[in-house]
């Protein structure tokens, strides 16, 4: 099918965008049936609102208290208790001395 770029206007800010030919294609490769609503820079803002910006939403971070050296430390994970959980700098020296007893 042949596309044509289409002048669509923007949802949220009201502006005119171009719906090129090749985002067109694309679209109906990818099954898309709708056209876009909203123009890139909202569409970006949108996501960011969304999703922290980052794609993801942001990690829950727990407080622990490293099993070597005793300090308090932030790990992206709920400890179970049944395993030591270290601090950055205490779990580097695990992962160095694992290797070299290779």
């Amino acid at each position: 099918m042949n596309y044509e770029d289409k002048t669509l206007t923007c949802l949220d800010c009201g502006q005119p965008f171009t719906f090129s030919a090749d985002d067109q294609s694309y679209h109906a490769l990818k099954g898309f049936t709708n056209e876009p609503n909203r123009c890139e820079s909202c569409r970006q803002a949108r996501r960011n609102e969304r999703d922290g910006g980052f794609g993801q939403s942001p990690r829950e971070m727990h407080t622990v208290v490293c099993a070597e050296c005793g300090k308090d430390a932030t790990v992206p994970f709920q400890p179970r208790g049944d395993r030591p959980v270290y601090c950055s700098d205490c779990f580097s020296k695990q992962k160095t001395s694992a290797r070299s007893s290779w």
